[in-house]
């Protein structure tokens, strides 16, 4: 039987990994559908501490696997498709093998929502993105148009946080006016660099031949008009989509699927915590999905020790 399962290997799980790692608790880690988790997507890191220079993603990810595995954490290729934590031990099915465990941390991050356009995955971390404050610096967008997609908070936050480096933000929206907050959106269109697109949609992502974005093909929702509009980057900001279908009438959740902890990082089943994307709608960092992921990592180390003490 474990001590602890971590589902996830991202930057929560694995920093949840080191941490249990280094109190002899001999973590089993599942990597899920997409080992070392979003970052992986992400070409250039610049806002991690510790790398002035800025690092790949995967190489990061790759690193503090490495790390977690050095003390004794045991990385499993595979993922979870049913979860058993009516009773202890808690009982994982993995792949159709069952794991049995004393408690767990759920680590399984966040997906963001795409467009569904072909074009877009074929040029992603080639000019389409899905975090500004990830990629937003890159050489590639300074001084260059750039087009945000969406109309919420996100896509505000997105759009003001680009006009840092870009030469124009173009924030296209499907409707006619903005679904952020009033004050967010107010300050997003008094903004000088900011240029709203309204009742738009984005069908095609330019040019997928010449393997980089050079522009975005264009609808207008009320009259079916089509256009081209010339940028060097596309930031898309329509929402995240956590990965907790898994949990859902087990685990405690908010009308978004994401998991509400009650204590710390403690659910409401004594003996399985949170940490990361999957429980963060707000900051979605890297830095604070490791921080989350520590704590989780404590809080199920003080847990174990009082049911064995």
């Amino acid at each position: 039987m474990e001590n602890v399962v971590i589902i996830g290997t991202g930057c929560a799980g694995l920093t949840a990994a080191i941490y249990t790692a280094r109190a002899n608790l001999n973590p089993l880690v599942i990597t899920g559908m997409m080992p070392g988790g979003l970052l992986t997507t992400t070409s250039i890191v610049e806002n991690y501490p510790g790398f002035p220079d800025g690092i790949d993603g995967y190489e990061l990810m790759t690193r503090m696997q490495k790390q977690a595995e050095k003390f004794g954490a045991r990385v499993k290729f595979g993922e979870v498709e049913s979860v058993e934590v009516a009773q202890r031990p808690f009982t994982l099915t993995v792949d159709g093998e069952k794991v049995s465990t004393q408690t767990i941390i759920i680590a399984s991050g966040a997906g963001h929502r795409h467009l569904g356009l072909k074009s877009e995955d074929l040029l992603e971390k080639k000019g389409v993105t899905y975090c500004a404050t990830c990629d937003g610096a890159l050489p590639v967008f300074r001084n260059q148009p750039l087009v945000v997609v969406g109309g919420g908070d996100s896509a505000c936050e997105e759009a003001t946080y680009l006009t840092r480096f870009a030469s124009v933000v173009y924030l296209v929206h499907r409707r006619d006016t903005l679904r952020a907050s009033k004050i967010m959106a107010e300050r997003t269109l008094a903004h000088p660099k900011i240029k709203p697109v309204w009742d738009s949609v984005v069908t095609e992502v330019l040019d997928a031949k010449l393997d980089k974005v050079t522009g975005v093909r264009l609808k207008n929702l009320k009259t079916n008009a089509e256009s081209e509009l010339a940028c060097a980057g596309v930031f898309v900001a329509i929402g995240h989509v956590p990965n907790t279908q898994l949990f859902k009438g087990v685990i405690d959740m908010d009308d978004a699927g994401y998991i509400a902890p009650k204590r710390g990082t403690e659910t409401n089943v004594p003996g399985v915590f949170v940490a990361g994307d999957c429980s963060d709608h707000v900051y979605r960092q890297a830095i604070t999905a490791a921080g989350l992921g520590c704590a989780a990592a404590i809080d199920a180390e003080r847990y174990l020790a009082k049911i064995n003490q």
